[in-house]
């Protein structure tokens, strides 16, 4: 039995050691399965298909995998830097899909190691850049990331549409947009410091020579020169902006900030030192916005790859995304990228129109005394207008949600173009309807004086609060109602009553605009409301001053600006709050005023709670009954504060109203 057992060993032996000399010297290493198993989450899985060195540091699956096939990973290219990115150029191993997108990486991964200069003190940030020594080697090495990147998307093996739904491809058009914007950036903070010798508009930067192509084709064309080049993906914004909304695409996201006359003035208002000072106001009283949103291509030529890679004169196109949705790019029509909220949010950041808006209304230092008019992208005839005019103590920030909301729908985008009133909501509401209505004529005589374009025609307003009593006037017919209930229910003075006679015609008689068509009314106090009677409200009141250009022309106020309502030498109080108290008999004749029988109008009220009847509620400032409109085409209410107008319910049936606009519009009913 002993005998045997050996030789079952022995025999047993013999056969362990044939298989380990079959199967290679590996086994002797380890034992078991030469591949093991490992579970990984969902995330994981994720995180590690589509990490890449922007997300994760790293560089991607793709380029290791690319590395290891080239026999490079750990050799040349065990550490980053020129000689892999010359070793992987020159491998003959892998496809030219594999190179381009893999050398797209690698040379990012040089631009994004290369230090950016800081500004010392008193030096210009462009300038500094532009001066320090790594300045060329970080364009070059930006722009070889574009040119790779560029040549993987149009110069290989499948086309870009072929390779759709593929991550890496999403990976690299991502390369070619932040290579495109940092060499945006860098090319104007050279050409800002006078570095670019510009031929003719060829501007020539080291090796690179970029061609600027011709603008885009249309009738809304923006020819102002930027001061300033913001990448849209380099800001974060907080505060009331619930969102941000952009296309995804191709190109480069940019904010260019303009020098703006209206802009300057404002920001000098803002920061005027002498209390109750009006500050120069700007030449017009309209302007474009001064920080306008576009989108950078860099479209580098060749018949084939080679040419393609040694193209050192690419073609620099500028597009305003609002106006071009895709471009074709060697024979492929390709979305283009765009950000609908950078330069609008950029714009509200930098205005400081919260704060101005409160010195306006109390004759404080900084207070604007006109109306401006903000058009939120260069004037479009074949797009037709939606103004916006915003209530009390309040500005264009009133808008933020509403405006940024609707830009983010394709529809009302393509038909629409947004216009904003910002209007000192101290003046009693007469003399700003006034005003608004001069404003708004002279920007469209400006701009289309013969009346024929599209944008000279079914305005839509808008209006909140006291901004939607203006809007009413707007639409509404005086006659000689207006001077005849004032004369005969107001508690004038007689200096007031010789001013009414006298003044009082012009500014109080008018007609319906005729460019609009449709208004909308939001948690408007068309007949006035309970708090503007009040202790508090009348108190509040009291503190209000007139803008200097109107205490010229009004010499029963008190010289400081302020008008006591129980003083009978000065007589009928004249400012906004005053005017909007129900027993006000400047509101009270305006509710009884008619509309334009063309005019479609609409309303959106708030009330604070659900709870009680609809005609006992109110939203905190205004009743139901002084915002509920017999013969409106539709009401919508809402439960919420007074600022509806930036709750979702309310930017929901803007929308709501706007298209439906749009198809009556479509189908010739206006």
């Amino acid at each position: 039995m002993a005998t045997t057992g050996f030789g079952v060993i022995r025999h047993t032996t013999l056969i362990i050691t044939a298989l380990l000399l079959l199967s290679g010297c590996a086994t002797l290493r380890q034992f078991g399965p030469s591949v093991q198993v490992a579970s990984v989450t969902p995330g994981q899985y994720i995180a590690l298909k589509r990490g890449d060195i922007l997300t994760s540091g790293k560089l991607s699956a793709a380029t290791m995998e690319t590395l290891r096939v080239a026999g490079l990973d750990e050799t040349t290219c065990a550490k980053p830097g020129l000689p892999c990115i010359e070793a992987m150029e020159s491998s003959i191993v892998v496809r030219e899909e594999d190179k381009r997108s893999t050398l797209a990486e690698l040379w990012l991964q040089q631009a994004m190691a290369m230090p950016t200069p800081k500004a010392k003190r008193g030096t210009a940030p462009a300038a500094a850049v532009v001066a320090d020594a790594g300045f060329q080697p970080r364009l070059d090495a930006w722009m070889q990331v574009a040119r790779q990147a560029y040549a993987y998307l149009f110069f290989t093996e499948r086309t870009a549409n072929q390779r759709g739904f593929e991550d890496r491809q999403t990976q690299v058009r991502d390369y070619y947009n932040l290579a495109v914007q940092e060499a945006s950036v860098m090319l104007f903070s050279a050409y800002s410091t006078r570095q670019v010798r510009n031929d003719n508009g060829h501007l020539q930067l080291g090796r690179w020579t970029f061609v600027l192509a011709p603008g885009d084709e249309g009738p809304a064309q923006d020819t102002r020169e930027p001061i300033e080049l913001v990448p849209a993906a380099s800001m974060s914004f907080t505060g009331t902006l619930r969102s941000v909304h952009r296309r995804d695409g191709f190109g480069a996201e940019l904010v260019a900030v303009m020098a703006d006359p209206a802009t300057t003035g404002l920001a000098a208002a803002a920061n005027a030192d002498t209390p109750g000072k009006q500050s120069a106001a700007p030449e017009r009283s309209w302007s474009e916005m001064p920080s306008p949103s576009m989108t950078v291509l860099l479209r580098f030529s060749g018949a084939n790859l080679w040419e393609v890679l040694h193209d050192d004169e690419p073609e620099l196109e500028i597009h305003d995304p609002y106006q071009i949705a895709q471009v074709e790019l060697h024979g492929e029509q390709v979305p283009l990228a765009a950000n609908f909220t950078a330069g609008y949010a950029l714009w509200l950041a930098r205005s400081n129109f919260s704060r101005q808006s409160l010195r306006s209304l109390f004759g404080g230092k900084g207070a604007i005394d006109r109306p401006h008019l903000f058009m939120m992208q260069p004037y479009d005839p074949n797009r037709r207008v939606l103004l916006m005019i915003h209530g009390l103590a309040s500005s264009p920030e009133a808008w933020v949600n509403v405006a940024n909301e609707l830009m983010r729908d394709d529809e009302i985008r393509r038909d629409f173009q947004v216009w904003q009133f910002y209007y000192p909501t101290n003046m009693p509401i007469a003399l700003s309807h006034d005003a608004i209505r001069h404003t708004l004529a002279d920007v469209m005589q400006h701009y289309d004086p013969t009346g024929k374009a599209v944008a000279s025609h079914d305005m839509v307003l808008v209006g909140h609060s006291m901004g939607g009593v203006i809007s009413r006037l707007m639409v509404s017919s005086s006659g000689d109602h207006l001077v005849d209930t004032l004369l005969a229910t107001a508690q004038l003075s007689p200096a007031q009553r010789v001013l009414l006679r006298t003044k009082g015609p012009p500014l109080l008689t008018f007609q319906p605009e005729p460019e609009v068509s449709r208004v909308v009314f939001i948690a408007t106090p068309h007949r006035g409301t309970d708090v503007a009677g009040t202790r508090l409200g009348r108190w509040i009141g009291r503190l209000v001053r007139l803008p200097l250009t109107v205490l010229e022309d009004v010499a029963t106020v008190a010289n400081d600006g302020r008008i006591d309502r129980d003083d009978g030498k000065h007589g009928y109080q004249m400012n906004s709050i005053q005017n909007l108290d129900k027993d006000d008999p400047f509101v009270k004749a305006v509710a009884d005023l008619p509309m334009s029988p063309r005019v479609r109008y609409h309303s959106i009220i708030a009330r604070a709670s659900a709870d009680g009847p609809l005609d006992k509620t109110n939203d905190g400032l205004v009743p139901y009954w002084s915002s509920h409109l017999p013969n409106a085409v539709s009401e919508k209410v809402i439960v919420s504060g007074h600022s509806v107008q930036e709750a979702t319910p309310a930017i929901v049936e803007l929308r709501r109203i706007l298209h439906e606009d749009m198809q009556a519009h479509d189908g010739g009913q206006k």
